[in-house]
């Protein structure tokens, strides 16, 4: 019994610990935790400048083709850390931090439409040395990544879309709604409840985070509210479609059937102008599906892959 209550007691004592650590040093719990996802899914974290002055943060890791992912607005590299587990056995994976996000460079007069980011992505890539690579995106991310494809047709082997952004002659999701009404748009965060109930508004199966580390992840939005207003009003006034229009890039449109942002259907509209392209979509899933169904997510563009 003097034992079993020593084991019971330095359990009770760890636990402690570990609350602890997570509410009174958050940061530090943020880091730890988004450093075992890149340690477990192959990804080191670095760091480049690029003529002109532009700094840019990213993640890689594996080996083979390169395979360029791009997060969303108000996202970060590590939004794509959990499926990168699944894909850096088989790919040399670089997700990059955007410009205007999180830990790149956050210049505040800069044209942030998705040509630029386009290009910018594409300076990022002759300084890593690739040429031609395999391209993702999700949501504005898709949209760079459509840019990327459309300016630079000969060095995207493949696009890997998922819920991208940019489609807007599209029927409207809930987003497009609240945009048009003039609403309180779920994408400008001033605290850090907005950010919490923004990851219910993207999400519908989200992985469980820590109430403090959601809090950390909010500041860059926070910090650069007035930048994210400039930055998501030019990817609204920024249609895609005329330059994808009959681009013949193999093409993956992954949708999640419960995306709020923008609604499904878009896959469809997106599949017509693009007459290599084909369409997953993933039942019960939101507007992120590579954070919410990670192993799904991969294991269909995979599949996809190997049937090009």
């Amino acid at each position: 019994m003097g034992i079993l209550k020593f084991v019971v007691a330095a359990v009770l004592v760890i636990a402690v610990a570990a609350i602890g650590f997570v509410y009174l040093a958050p940061e530090r719990f943020t880091e730890l935790m988004l450093h075992l996802d890149r340690r477990a899914a192959g990804l080191v974290r670095k760091e480049i400048d690029l003529p002109g002055g532009l700094h840019y943060v990213y993640l890689e890791g594996g080996k083979g083709e390169p395979l360029v992912l791009l997060h969303g607005f108000g996202g970060m590299k590590d939004n794509f850390a959990r499926v990168a587990r699944f894909l850096t056995p088989r790919y040399r994976v670089i997700v990059p931090d955007e410009i205007g996000f999180a830990e790149s460079s956050h210049p505040p007069d800069a044209d942030y439409g998705s040509q630029a980011q386009a290009e910018r992505v594409h300076a990022l890539a002759q300084a890593l040395g690739i040429g031609r690579a395999h391209l993702g995106g999700n949501s504005m991310g898709g949209q760079i990544a459509l840019a990327y494809a459309a300016r630079f047709p000969s060095e995207v082997a493949s696009l890997w879309l998922l819920d991208p952004a940019g489609v807007w002659s599209a029927p409207k999701g809930e987003l497009g709604r609240i945009v048009e009404a003039r609403e309180r748009n779920p994408f400008f965060i001033e605290n850090e409840e907005d950010y919490v109930r923004l990851v219910r508004f993207v999400t519908s199966q989200m992985p469980y985070i820590p109430g403090p580390m959601l809090k950390v992840m909010a500041q860059d939005s926070i910090r650069h509210l007035e930048l994210q207003k400039q930055i998501f009003k030019t990817m609204f006034d920024d249609p895609i479609e005329p330059r994808v229009t009959g681009l013949t890039t193999p093409t993956l449109i992954v949708w999640g059937d419960r995306d709020r942002v923008f609604q499904f259907g878009t896959a469809d509209v997106l599949r017509q102008l693009m007459p290599n392209s084909q369409v997953i979509v993933m039942a019960g899933v939101g507007h992120m599906p590579m954070l919410e169904k990670p192993r799904q997510s991969a294991e269909d563009y995979l599949r996809w892959r190997s049937g090009k």
